[in-house]
């Protein structure tokens, strides 16, 4: 006889990435004239598009178009950092965004910088700079099912510290790339090199699969006194980004490469402050029982 209110648990129940938006409903509400609502759509629309620029970025490096086909790719990193802000202001997260998402940064930014720099490049490697575009592809795929693997997870060290767990795809693309910007900025073709190529890429491939801990733009709070200057200082960045984009791409890379050893040095401290913390609770808790 079952108890009243009783109710038994499903054993196979998903998990879920934020409130229930309309992509994620199970067929019940197909009758609802209403439809789907724009702030459910807005999100994965801008996703879509973020695909779709990326993919554009194969079609111009066929045609050699090689400044554009970079530039889709970097306007898809654009996009990609507006979809999951712009849920999360509308509340309108899914578990369906979340999985077109990094089934559209794989293909972005993993598989698109793979093809436009074998094209560009590799290909005179043949096999050798097939596989390091391979590398590359794969590894940025790895990095998206780790992230997608973690995502209920509650304990993340990384994350709880403000912090993400190595390069995210769209950075990783960005850098990859960082030779095509000297070789624009300068005309020198040693940066175009195959072999050189194929070494930078393959370390930026161990980048997005490592578990050191890289910085997240979101976790990072400016002292006021300081501000002005920055949003000062972001507007000559446009500026420059506009009048020379190759050089300020390059700065902008190597910036986040000359970072990479302070956030393992303030993950290190935090770290070591927690461990700190949790060893005066823990002899705290040891002798409040002694009292006992």
């Amino acid at each position: 006889m079952k108890k009243p209110g009783f109710r038994k648990p499903a054993r196979f129940a998903a998990p879920r990435v934020g409130p229930k938006a309309a992509e994620d409903e199970d067929g019940k509400s197909e009758g609802d004239p209403k439809g789907l609502s724009l702030r459910a759509m807005l999100p994965n629309a801008i996703t879509a598009a973020a695909l779709c620029s990326g993919l554009t970025g194969i079609r111009f490096a066929i045609e050699e178009q090689w400044s554009y086909a970079i530039l889709a790719v970097l306007l898809a990193g654009v996009l990609d950092g507006m979809d999951g802000r712009i849920a999360r202001l509308l509340n309108a997260q899914s578990r369906f965004g979340a999985e077109l998402d990094s089934l559209a940064d794989s293909l972005s930014f993993g598989m698109a910088p793979a093809i436009i720099l074998y094209m560009w490049s590799l290909q005179e490697l043949d096999r050798f700079g097939w596989f390091a575009a391979l590398a590359f592809a794969i590894c940025c795929a790895l990095r998206l099912a780790r992230f997608n693997a973690q995502i209920d997870v509650d304990e993340q060290p990384h994350k709880s510290a403000g912090f993400l767990t190595g390069v995210p795809a769209p950075v990783g693309a960005g850098l990859a790339f960082m030779p095509f910007y000297l070789w624009m900025a300068t005309g020198i073709e040693a940066f175009r090199d195959p072999i050189l190529l194929s070494v930078w890429i393959s370390l930026i491939a161990v980048l997005l699969i490592s578990n050191m801990a890289t910085l997240s733009w979101l976790a990072i709070r400016p002292r006021r006194g300081i501000r002005l200057g920055l949003i000062a200082f972001t507007g000559l960045g446009f500026a420059a980004l506009i009048q020379e984009p190759w050089w300020s791409l390059t700065v902008i890379s190597a910036g986040y490469l000359l970072l990479m050893p302070y956030a393992l040095i303030k993950y290190g401290s935090i770290k070591r402050r927690r461990a700190r913390e949790a060893e005066h609770l823990t002899g705290a808790a040891g002798g409040v029982q002694t009292g006992e």
